[in-house]
C-alpha cells in the first residue's frame, strides 16, 4: 500500500540567503494572485491554453524561471479545482502569504547535508535540521513536489515523502482496541487484553479556557494591535493542540503490537449535535479536535501495519457490554457514570463507551470471517 506523509523541516539562511528567498517567494505570490485574476475572469482551467496565454508574461513580468512559471500555473489550477470540488462555485482567490512550489529534482533537491534550491537569482545551497529527515533518507522512500513557505520569519520546507508498507489484513488481526474520544477524557481505551486505559483531559480544558479568556479581553479592546494578538494566540492554540494529538496517537499506537485493530466512532456531523449544547459548554463542544485526532491516529496505524474502522458510535455509551440492555438512563452524563438497570454493572461511562467499541470490533472480525487461529475474546 501506497502511504504518504509531510515532513517539515526549519532551513537555516544566511542574512544574503534572506535576501535571496524573501524576493523569490514574493515574485511567486504575485505571479499566483496575477494567474488567479486570469482564470477567475476566463473561467479557463486548462494547462496548455494557459500556458500559451500567460507563460511569456510570467517570465517577463516577475523575472520567474521557466520551471517557476510552469509551477504557478499548476499551484492555481489546482487550487481553483479544489475550491470547486468542494463549493461548486467560482471565488476570487488571493494568495496572501509568501510560498513557492518546488519541483523534486528542478526548482530543489536535498541530501542528509544540504538543501538546493532555484531562486530568480540562481541556484542556491542551504543548511537545515537534519533530525526530522533522517529517516527518509532511504531507498525506500520518494519525495514529491514540495512548498517553501515562511512563517514567523522563519523558512520551512513541507515534503511530501511517499512509501511503500505491508497492508494489514484482518486474518492478521492480533489484537483489537476500542477509542473513545470525548472531553473529560481526551481517549478511553479497552483491549483485547481486558486493560483499559485514559487520558485525561483536564488539564487542556484549563490551557483552551484561558486562551478564550484572553481572546475575549482583546475582542473588547477592538485595536490593530489587538486583532494582531488575537491572530497570533488562535495560531499558537492550534499548534499546542495539534501537538498533543501527536503525542497521544502516538504513545496510543506505539503501546499496541503490529496488527491491532483500533475501533473509533464514526463521528461525522457531530459539530451539529455540540451545538445544541448549553452555551457556556459550547465553545470547549464545538471547537474540539476528534478529527484531528482521528487522522492522526490512521496514518501512525498505517505505519505500524495496523488499521482503523469507524463504526455507529449511537448508544455506545448506553448500552451495557455485559448483558447488552440499552437505556438512556443507564447513564449518567454529570457525574460521568454507567449503571445498567437490568444487571447493575457499573463503571466510568467512557469506559463503557470503548468496551462497547471494542466489542463492535470483534462482531466487525467476526463478519469478516477471521480464521479460528487469532484468539480474540468478548468482553
Amino acid at each position: 500500500m501506497e502511504f504518504t506523509v509531510t515532513a517539515k523541516v526549519q532551513i537555516i539562511v544566511s542574512p544574503d540567503q534572506r535576501q535571496m528567498l524573501d524576493k523569490t517567494l514574493e515574485a511567486y505570490r504575485q505571479a499566483c494572485n496575477f494567474v488567479a485574476n486570469y482564470i477567475y475572469q476566463t473561467q479557463d482551467l486548462k494547462q496548455l491554453s494557459l500556458n500559451k496565454a500567460l507563460y511569456y508574461r510570467l517570465r517577463e513580468n516577475y523575472g520567474l524561471k521557466s520551471q517557476m512559471a510552469q509551477s504557478v500555473l499548476k499551484t492555481v489550477i489546482a487550487r481553483f479545482k479544489t475550491i470547486l470540488e468542494n463549493q461548486n462555485k467560482w471565488i476570487k482567490l488571493k494568495f496572501k502569504k509568501p510560498q513557492y512550489d518546488l519541483v523534486w529534482n528542478r526548482d530543489y533537491s536535498l541530501n542528509d547535508e544540504l538543501f538546493s534550491v532555484n531562486t530568480l537569482s540562481g541556484r542556491v545551497k542551504l543548511s537545515y535540521f537534519k533530525k526530522a529527515m533522517e529517516k527518509y533518507f532511504d531507498e525506500n522512500y520518494t519525495f514529491g513536489t514540495a512548498k517553501l513557505v515562511k512563517k514567523r520569519g522563519k523558512y520551512f520546507l513541507h515534503i511530501p515523502v511517499t512509501t511503500d508498507i505491508p497492508e494489514s489484513l484482518d486474518s492478521n488481526i492480533c489484537n483489537v482496541v476500542g477509542i473513545d474520544r470525548g472531553i473529560n477524557f481526551i481517549i478511553a481505551t479497552y483491549d483485547s487484553k481486558h486493560k483499559s486505559g485514559f487520558v485525561s483531559g483536564k488539564t487542556i480544558k484549563q490551557k483552551r479556557a484561558k486562551f478564550k479568556a484572553l481572546r475575549k479581553k482583546l475582542q473588547q479592546r477592538q485595536t490593530s494591535s489587538a486583532r494582531r494578538r488575537l491572530k497570533a494566540i488562535g495560531q499558537r492554540e492550534n499548534r499546542w493542540m495539534q501537538d498533543v494529538n501527536h503525542c497521544v496517537s502516538k504513545a496510543l499506537v506505539e503501546s499496541n503490537p503490529k496488527h491491532t485493530l483500533f475501533v473509533l466512532e464514526d463521528l461525522t456531523g457531530i459539530r451539529a449535535a455540540t451545538e445544541r449544547v448549553q452555551r457556556k459548554d459550547r465553545y470547549v463542544s464545538v471547537s474540539w479536535s476528534f478529527y484531528d485526532l482521528e487522522k492522526k491516529i490512521k496514518y501512525k496505524a498505517a505505519l505500524n501495519e495496523s488499521s482503523v474502522i469507524n463504526v455507529d458510535p449511537h448508544y455506545t455509551s448506553q448500552t451495557c457490554p455485559i448483558c447488552g440492555h440499552t437505556e438512556k438512563t443507564n447513564r449518567n452524563k454529570k457525574k460521568h457514570t454507567f449503571c445498567c438497570k437490568n444487571c447493575g454493572y457499573t463503571s466510568n461511562d467512557d469506559r463503557i463507551g470503548a468496551m462497547n467499541l471494542y466489542r463492535m470490533g470483534i462482531n466487525y472480525l467476526a463478519d469478516s470471517q477471521v480464521p479460528d487461529t487469532v484468539t480474540l475474546q468478548h468482553v
